[in-house]
């Protein structure tokens, strides 16, 4: 009776340093098979953990401007001291064929989202306490102390943007954190404003026909058999 639009949703999902929203997209992801993770492209050094081309599309500064010339990106930003931005040619792509497309970008990145894409879904990821943000910065291993301290300071500043998110989970456990995200997700395809249509179908006719017949010629074994 419900026809859902075709397109798939946008969804943006922004957090501090440190909060772990990678690893909670990626076990969206496992639950999901039609979601697709956009993959950004920076300029900042690359990182032991990182894997090219899947956790981000590493180029040079003067590479990433370039692509900035040339119109590649939907928006980007520069976030403490390096450029990161999302490349435009995918997503339309993936949207139109009902795959819905992950944004894992920054606060200023999804601000810039959210005045051409109004519609999408914004999700914030919130450490349980900064404290235990600046311990997961520690455990990293990657960052001297001067970047610690400049990212908590950030950080700090991007925590008040919370309130221009649709939605915002805390990553406490993570398991719990994952759920919520898949479960707002899940949730916001049954908005009514999805719907693009209405509809009756033939045997739904075809009962309403009987149901106003004369009750004295109704029999409820014919329903029953246009329900078979």
């Amino acid at each position: 009776m419900i026809k859902e639009k075709k397109s798939g949703q946008l969804i943006v999902i922004s957090a501090p340093s440190g909060c772990g929203k990678g690893s909670i997209i990626n076990g969206v992801l496992e639950k999901n098979k039609n979601i697709w993770l956009s993959v950004s492209t920076t300029s900042r050094k690359i990182r032991e953990n990182d894997i090219p081309g899947v956790t981000y599309n590493f180029v040079t500064e003067e590479e990433f401007k370039q692509k900035i010339n040339e119109g590649f990106f939907l928006e980007y930003t520069n976030y403490a001291g390096n450029y990161y931005g999302t490349p435009r040619g995918t997503i339309k792509e993936k949207l139109d064929q009902g795959i819905d497309v992950i944004l894992e970008i920054e606060i200023e990145g999804a601000a810039n989202i959210k005045k051409l894409v109004p519609e999408a879904i914004f999700i914030f990821i919130l450490p349980p306490s900064l404290k235990d943000m600046v311990k997961r910065l520690k455990k990293r291993g990657t960052d001297s102390k001067e970047k610690i301290l400049e990212r908590f300071h950030t950080a700090y500043k991007e925590i008040n943007e919370v309130t221009k998110y649709n939605y915002v989970v805390i990553n406490d456990i993570l398991e719990d954190a994952i759920n919520k995200v898949d479960a707002i997700i899940k949730a916001e395809k049954c908005r009514v404003d999805r719907i693009e249509e209405v509809f009756v179908d033939t045997k739904e006719e075809e009962i309403h026909e009987l149901l106003m017949e004369d009750d004295k010629n109704f029999e409820n074994k014919n329903i029953s058999e246009k329900l078979n």
